[in-house]
């Protein structure tokens, strides 16, 4: 039988991350580790470089935590501190990958529980890669504002603190975006 340590909440997680980083580190990286990549594969559309740098991402937490004094540890806003890292990553790798462009690779299929048939499946898989392609047309500042709020459930104040924006500049691309989304959509369809 085994057993899942629980996740503890970002105050009790500072609070452990302050007292000693390497006994509460796993618990930052099982609390945060589905969040980066789904984030990351959704920015990056490849799940080898999602992979990458969600890997990436928590070794420079875990580098920049053994640095600091526990008080600034205790006061970081840990989900939007650890997106700062990932989303600085994933835009680093948009930025290079424009000035060398490679053949784009297939999106990995998401993990299912339960399997539908293959129609709908097939349907499923056909939406999802395109709603993908089409964030991934977006403009940077969009495209990272409207996964990270959709797709990973950021608050819009841990947005702007991830992308080093003001709060209402985030609320302003994720509408902005959306409607970019729901246009392309609509003309899509009709």
């Amino acid at each position: 039988m085994t057993t899942t340590t629980p996740i503890p909440d970002a105050t009790t997680l500072t609070a452990a991350l302050a007292e000693d980083v390497d006994r509460a580190f796993p618990a930052l990286v099982r609390a945060l580790q589905d969040d980066i990549y789904s984030g990351a594969l959704r920015l990056t559309r490849d799940p080898h470089a999602a992979q990458d740098i969600t890997q990436e991402t928590f070794l420079r937490a875990y580098t920049a935590l053994g640095l600091y004094p526990p008080q600034r540890i205790r006061d970081l806003s840990l989900r939007g501190w650890v997106w700062t890292i990932a989303a600085n990553l994933c835009r680093n790798r948009a930025r290079s990958r424009s000035r060398k462009p490679e053949a784009a690779l297939e999106a990995a299929p998401p993990v299912a529980d339960r399997r539908p048939g293959p129609e709908p499946e097939a349907m499923a898989s056909i939406e999802r890669d395109r709603l993908a392609d089409l964030i991934g047309d977006l403009p940077w500042a969009m495209a990272s504002a409207v996964v990270l709020r959709h797709v990973v459930d950021l608050a819009y104040e841990d947005i702007a603190e991830a992308l080093d924006r003001p709060v209402g500049t985030v609320k302003s691309d994720v509408h902005r975006g959306l409607q970019r989304l729901r246009a392309q959509l609509e003309e899509e369809s009709s």
